[in-house]
């Protein structure tokens, strides 16, 4: 209940910041993007770069996430491996060492 409650005041913090933003930088913007030039408004333009690098960050944290999950069934599987292994040792006879 208490995190519902942070998010939302942090979403509600967030939205506040952003109208002010908007309030204070009325102006237009141009940007180059090599293929041609967009105009766009600041508050718009700022809102797209924050949302595209969220993006980006999401995407490499996958990729991290995907890695760790392959490295943890690698190892699980080394584990069981190792276990039926013990498990065969054990079951062998013991021999006499005279």
């Amino acid at each position: 209940m208490l995190k519902r409650i942070a998010a939302i005041f942090l979403v509600l913090v967030i939205l506040g910041m952003m109208l002010v933003f908007t309030r204070l930088n009325p102006g237009t913007i141009e940007i180059d993007l090599a293929l041609g030039t967009v105009e766009s408004s600041i508050p718009l333009a700022f809102t797209f770069a924050f949302v595209a690098g969220w993006f980006f960050g999401v995407v490499s944290m996958a990729l991290v996430a995907a890695r760790l999950i392959g490295e943890r069934r690698r190892l699980r599987k080394a584990l069981r491996d190792s276990e039926v292994e013990v498990s065969s040792l054990r079951s062998l006879p013991l021999s006499d060492a005279d």
